[in-house]
């Protein structure tokens, strides 16, 4: 069975109630795959089912004082079924290190709550010829604390193609899909390896997504800016 086409919009620090709204209502209103899921931060009540909305960080300890966290239980209390984990803006920026961010993988699954799992080199890495060994070692980890990927879609983001416009040929992202679909099938299960779905981020925009999306190993998008225009939709049919 194919893997279904996966599009994530991550809005980030981004956006007020009105931008929000309607860039929202722009969405709800598209011609869209109807089999597509697609995962926005903002205000579940006004979007259409059975699209999804992701929060982009979740805690990996249940309720209590953890001051500025949010807990699975919060999240699923909001009708709130996925987050995002692993970005580098909060590996880098917050220092969040692989098994942090592996631990708050397991706490989210663990609850209910399906994870779009980041990973991705630097620039100097990428030079260094190590962006495969930095990608795995980030999934390393989660292999130590998870036994069920079914809930997983990992997101490829090479940290020099986030926000700077630079984006991995098309060559380049296929073939670190593959590395990483190879990955699963050795190092989990050929099961997980052939259903996971394993999608790109990285100045994805509608000018570069028809090339990319046509690749065997990307599945699918999480995208950043191009996600806040009206160009966003075309993003997702990309596949069509």
């Amino acid at each position: 069975m194919p893997r279904q086409f996966f599009v994530g919009g991550n809005f980030k620090m981004n956006g007020s109630v009105d931008t929000i709204k309607k860039i929202i209502n722009h969405i709800n209103d598209a011609e869209k795959d109807p089999n597509t899921a697609l995962y926005l931060l903002l205000a579940r009540e006004h979007l259409k089912a059975p699209l999804e909305v992701a929060a982009q960080n979740v805690f990996d300890k249940p309720n209590g004082a953890f001051t500025g966290e949010i807990s699975v239980d919060q999240l699923k209390d909001s009708n709130i079924t996925w987050t995002l984990l692993g970005h580098s803006e909060r590996r880098v920026v917050l220092q969040e290190d692989d098994q942090f961010v592996a631990s708050k993988t397991k706490a989210a699954l663990d609850g209910g709550i399906g994870v779009i799992f980041c990973c991705g080199e630097t620039l100097e890495q990428r030079e260094s010829g190590e962006t495969v060994k930095v990608v795995t070692t980030q999934l390393a980890a989660v292999k130590e604390k998870v036994q069920d990927w079914s809930k997983i879609v990992i997101a490829y983001e090479p940290i020099w193609a986030i926000g700077t416009g630079k984006v991995a040929s098309t060559e380049q992202a296929q073939e670190v899909h593959a590395a990483i679909r190879e990955w699963l099938k050795k190092e989990v299960s050929e099961k997980v390896a052939e259903e996971t779905r394993i999608i790109y981020g990285g100045s994805v925009s509608e000018k570069n997504c028809k090339d990319l999306s046509k690749q065997p190993d990307i599945d699918g998008f999480l995208v950043g800016g191009a996600s806040l225009k009206p160009a966003f939709v075309d993003i997702i049919n990309s596949h069509l």
